[in-house]
């Protein structure tokens, strides 16, 4: 593992302004140089993209299977409506694990179907900005099992 990608979907760039109540009051910036930090001190590169657009998204997600590189992905609103991320995964064959911010599953019903779960390593959610910290950790933890 070279690098890890951190790949966001829609609405996540307004993160510390859009319903801080739910989302928390960190900002997609302030996450990103945790991440950085902790990938540097593991020797790795951090590639942490956001877009709001779904195509982006199946792009960046073939460009990391293609360089055998895990994800750790939040969807945003594209986690219960996406076949075409789901796909992308399958088709990449590389690690993913799926964030959320909120507990998907204390919220609206709609949210309660995720296209990315079936397809992903694992799914961590309900913790806030620590949702983060903790999928980087599995990816760490899981490489380091497999070095041995």
């Amino acid at each position: 593992m070279k690098a890890v990608h951190v790949l966001n979907g829609p609405n996540l760039n307004l993160l510390g302004a859009r319903e801080p109540e739910i989302y928390g009051a960190a900002t997609l910036p302030a996450i990103e140089a945790r991440l950085s930090a902790v990938c540097a001190r593991h020797g790795l590169s951090l590639r942490f993209r956001q877009t709001n657009h779904e195509g982006d998204l199946v792009t960046w997600v073939q460009e990391a299977g293609l360089a055998g590189e895990p994800v750790i992905l939040n969807a945003g609103a594209y986690t219960h409506t996406s076949i075409a991320l789901q796909d992308a995964i399958k088709g990449a064959k590389t690690k993913v694990i799926e964030v959320h911010l909120s507990n998907v599953h204390a919220r609206e019903r709609f949210r309660h179907h995720s296209y990315i779960s079936p397809v992903a390593q694992g799914v961590i959610q309900g913790f806030g900005a620590l949702s983060y910290d903790l999928a980087l950790e599995a990816l760490l933890v899981g490489a380091k099992a497999i070095e041995s």
